[in-house]
């Protein structure tokens, strides 16, 4: 059932053959979860979801950045942009289970890259996030700061993984997407 104020509504089971396949190929295998909402809704345009999967499970999966500063990136971004369904699913899917602390967590939403909490490295993912998120570009002293702790694949990472998760908050937000049942909210300021 959809959400009242959706735009884009999901596509609902029963599933055509290609649909059901390509939205096993999004999911966790194994995972036995019912495909996630925005799968459902980028299923509506089965091309572009398929062109859009093996970007998005190649950042997750396959990446070069370790994955704890890869969601650095990704919550900061997705609280940046207010897409609270993506930030949600992150936090419970990967952030908690790969450490980020409740501190951290609410410093992705609430914080800042100068937060006691975060090591050199984190810190510079986290003003990437920013800088990459207010002007589209990198500052000199930030550029020297990354290649103090990353090489030239994780930065240009860093820098295409902010991109998808801009373009996955742009569909979340413009299609109003209801937050999954199990998946974390925003934290409140000063929690």
């Amino acid at each position: 059932m959809s959400h009242p104020d959706i735009r884009i509504p999901p596509m609902e089971p029963p599933y055509e053959p290609a649909l059901e396949t390509l939205l096993t190929k999004w999911m966790p295998p194994g995972s036995g979860m019912a495909p996630l909402t925005l799968f459902r809704v980028l299923g509506r345009h089965e091309e572009l979801a398929s062109r859009a999967r093996p970007l998005g499970a190649g950042i997750l999966g396959k990446g070069k950045v370790p994955p704890l500063l890869r969601e650095i990136m990704i919550h900061r971004t997705c609280a940046l942009t207010g897409a609270e369904y993506e930030w949600g699913v992150h936090a419970t899917g990967f952030g908690r289970p790969l450490g980020l602390s409740e501190e951290q967590l609410v410093s992705t939403v609430h914080g800042s890259a100068e937060d006691p909490m975060w090591s050199p490295a984190e810190r510079a993912v986290f003003a990437l996030a920013d800088e990459l998120h207010t002007s589209s570009t990198v500052s000199d002293d930030l550029f020297a700061t990354l290649t103090e702790n990353f090489d030239d694949e994780q930065i240009l990472e860093l820098c295409v993984t902010a991109g998808w998760y801009h373009a996955i908050s742009y569909v979340i937000n413009t299609a109003r997407l209801p937050l999954e049942s199990w998946a974390e909210r925003f934290p409140a300021p000063g929690r």
